[in-house]
């Protein structure tokens, strides 16, 4: 999402307040020359557990939790036991493949020894199973067919470990998964910002070299950059993008790049780090130092009365995802908008 369609979406946050509060309580020359290289660093998303509003999926739940499963976002199959059964056995016969079409499957057991639901792990045994896929995800809603996956993989697993499994309804599961999508796809925002050139092309290394200096390190992907996130595993706080064959030319001195695009994903990160603050001074500081303009998707210069109305925004569209028990950082909103 854009900044252009960001700012579309979050008007509309407001208009929606009742709707989601009802629902929810019934349930992107020559070039300049640079001398000093980036340093790398590595991004990874681990999703934990947001332990919130279990009386939704209706499935069995512990009081202690160490599990990804989460009711507020997940459909869940409880799977009966006759008999305790070892990790050991559970993880020789998980699903290859941790997916129903787009979105992520779980199983977890509910460990003999500490009562508590937990990831299956060697060494431990059993007394309950329980498998869950999530409901949506940016890939859109839950459908039929991912269902249907989710199911056949979950019946073979169950057959394996002689477990007995009792499936939600899948029209009632496809419903609840589509109403989610419809009411948190407009919770959705990332906030996205060109910088062009004022006058000469940029290298890569003269990008990496201005960046370095606000905070930002080399991510995974080539013509990636990021600003880490205080919290270890976590999503990146800011991200800074630019052509990626630029990034893997030969020399990157002489790569010419015109333009970059600085993105805060919002659901992302915990709005106690004041992550739209460090968007809007990033954006700022770059454009300073590279001698470039900030400007929207549609190429227009992006005022300082938009930032502050963007910034408005963005404070009523944190308080409708903690409304909804998916406050922006937290598990389950990393889940949910990925």
């Amino acid at each position: 999402m854009t900044l252009t369609t960001a700012l579309a979406i979050l008007g509309a946050v407001v208009l929606m307040a009742v709707l989601l509060h009802g629902w929810w309580s019934t349930r992107r020359a020559a070039p300049r020359a640079a001398a000093l290289p980036a340093h790398a660093d590595s991004e990874r998303i681990e999703p934990g557990l947001d332990a919130a509003s279990a009386a939704l999926s209706g499935a069995p739940r512990a009081l202690k939790r160490s599990a990804p499963i989460d009711a507020l976002i997940d459909t869940i199959a409880s799977l009966a036991l006759d008999a305790p059964v070892s990790g050991e056995l559970i993880l020789a016969n998980v699903p290859g493949t941790r997916r129903a079409g787009s979105k992520p499957l779980f199983i977890e057991g509910l460990d003999v020894d500490t009562g508590e639901w937990m990831a299956p792990a060697a060494g431990k045994k059993y007394s309950e199973l329980q498998a869950a896929v999530q409901l949506a995800n940016r890939g859109g809603a839950l459908n039929e067919i991912e269902y249907s996956e989710f199911v056949q993989k979950i019946q073979a697993f169950a057959d394996a470990v002689g477990a007995s499994p009792d499936f939600p309804d899948m029209l009632e599961v496809v419903a609840r998964a589509r109403e989610l999508d419809g009411l948190t796809g407009p919770l959705d925002a990332q906030l996205t910002l060109m910088l062009r050139s004022n006058s000469v092309a940029w290298s890569a290394a003269y990008i990496q070299q201005v960046a370095s200096r606000h905070g930002f390190v080399a991510g995974v992907l080539p013509g990636r950059l990021v600003v880490p996130s205080v919290e270890e595993g976590a999503p990146p706080t800011l991200v800074l993008s630019f052509d990626a064959q630029a990034a893997l030319a030969e020399d990157p001195q002489q790569a010419a790049v015109r333009e970059c695009s600085l993105t805060l994903d919002v659901p992302q990160i915990e709005e106690r780090l004041e992550p739209f603050p460090a968007w809007h001074h990033a954006a700022g500081s770059l454009a300073d130092d590279m001698d470039a303009a900030l400007v929207d998707d549609q190429g227009q210069v992006i005022s300082l009365h938009a930032f502050a109305a963007i910034g408005d925004d963005l404070k009523t569209l944190y308080r409708r995802l903690e409304a909804l028990d998916l406050a922006a950082g937290s598990a389950a909103a990393r889940r949910l908008f990925s």
